[in-house]
């Protein structure tokens, strides 16, 4: 959720902010609406118990006839501020439900416009020439690293089983990533992969993108995350962190689950765009005034690992338009993909400001040992999806794969050879 004092005191701020989102500024207003009704009835019920409790002071003291009115008055009192009480609850509960309708403030400095309005912010590496270049999937069938047919026929479509090579080609680029950021001061995590409906509402997924999380709704009521940002986001929820040592960083290797509504005849082709897929993702705790200059590290992260499989990117400011509900500002790498002759999102980073350590109850003290708000942050570190970069980048006019040395170490084999 947003700070209810930026609400209150800025009101045009957060308008302008749903506008650049392409979402409702009249939410605003419903928002305010519910928090004068909330801070109405509070004061009410707490008019009626202060009313009855001096009644009550006055019933000690009386005797006979007075006393007998005294308490019929104490009996119409109660069921007053019984009513009292139920129209708080319900102020609150429609209050609560009015600030987590308003995504986060989009940061300033975010571009204006929707998905196509990114900025590219700097190009890395030069596409270099490929004669006659084989897609992923060709080159993954070939090499036996891939196999989608199998995949879909023990799952459905969007499923496929990554074999021999393939295996420890992804099991390589994960592991070199949780290496780096166990180097870089990350604390590597294998968290849960089923949440509670709370942990995934708190960061933030049941919103306008719901219907991409699978649900176990029947005895469970849990839901399969898309990241570990997740669990790790719930790890410290209802805690009080202790920042004076700077932040807290995690990297969580986890598979992730996602289910691709809406994308049907988008990137179906190979491993583009799946269902299932395993990830390392980098996410940080911080105190607010950190969260800017944590989120320029991550992005430094990220194009450290790039720089490891040596695969032509460029960075992009992403639009306002584009924002997931939590984003303040977001920044993807995009790799090049020698035969779509386009760039495709590797990583992404986003700064989430205090909106979800806000709505998971994450706080931290400041120097006089007052609780505040925390920031998180959070950032790709190396995925599955990445394969379809380093097969298509550093494939060689044999039909091998030619691996750069760096992930090679981590793979076992230097070049992946046909069958």
């Amino acid at each position: 959720m947003i700070d209810l004092k930026i609400v209150r005191d800025d009101p045009d701020l957060v308008r302008a902010s749903q506008r650049t989102r392409g979402e409702d500024p009249g939410l605003v207003d419903a928002l305010l609406d519910a928090d004068a009704a909330r801070r109405a009835a509070i004061v009410d019920a707490d008019t009626l118990r202060s009313e009855q409790k001096a009644l009550g002071k006055q019933v000690g003291k009386a005797q006979g006839d007075e006393k007998q009115a005294l308490l019929a008055k104490g009996k119409e009192l109660a069921e007053q501020v019984k009513a009292a009480v139920a129209r708080q609850s319900e102020a609150d509960e429609a209050a609560a439900k009015a600030h987590r309708a308003i995504s986060n403030i989009v940061a300033s400095e975010a571009p204006a416009g929707g998905e196509d309005d990114y900025v590219v912010l700097e190009h890395v590496g030069e596409p270099r020439e490929i004669e006659n270049p084989k897609d992923h999937l060709e080159l993954g069938e070939s090499l036996g690293l891939l196999d989608m047919e199998r995949g879909a026929k023990v799952s459905g479509s969007r499923f496929y089983f990554l074999t021999g090579q393939g295996a420890f080609l992804q099991l390589g680029l994960l592991n070199m990533a949780a290496q780096k950021a166990a180097a870089n001061g990350f604390t590597l995590m294998v968290p849960p992969v089923l949440v509670r409906p709370e942990v995934m509402e708190g960061t933030g997924f049941l919103g306008a993108h719901a219907d991409e999380v699978y649900h176990l709704d029947k005895d469970d009521d849990l839901y399969l995350v898309g990241t570990s940002e997740v669990p790790l986001a719930g790890y410290h929820m209802d805690e009080i962190l202790d920042l004076s040592d700077g932040p807290k960083r995690y990297a969580g290797w986890s598979t992730c689950f996602r289910r691709e509504a809406g994308s049907y005849g988008k990137d179906t082709r190979g491993i583009i765009r799946v269902h299932q897929f395993d990830k390392v993702e980098g996410f940080i705790y911080c105190k607010p005034e950190d969260a800017e200059a944590e989120h320029q590290r991550l992005l430094g992260w990220e194009k450290d690992m790039l720089a490891a499989i040596d695969v032509p990117y460029r960075v992009i400011d992403v639009a306002g338009g584009d924002l997931g509900s939590s984003a303040s500002r977001k920044f993807d790498c995009e790799a090049w993909v020698p035969t779509q002759n386009t760039y495709r999102e590797l990583t992404s980073t986003s700064n989430c400001t205090t909106f979800q350590a806000r709505r998971l109850s994450i706080r931290y003290r400041d120097e006089n040992g007052k609780p505040q708000t925390a920031a998180t942050l959070n950032g790709t570190l190396a995925t599955t999806r990445w394969l379809v970069a380093i097969l298509e980048n550093h494939q060689q006019p044999d039909g091998s794969v030619k691996l750069p040395p760096e992930l090679a170490k981590f793979v076992g084999t230097d070049v992946l050879t046909p069958r």
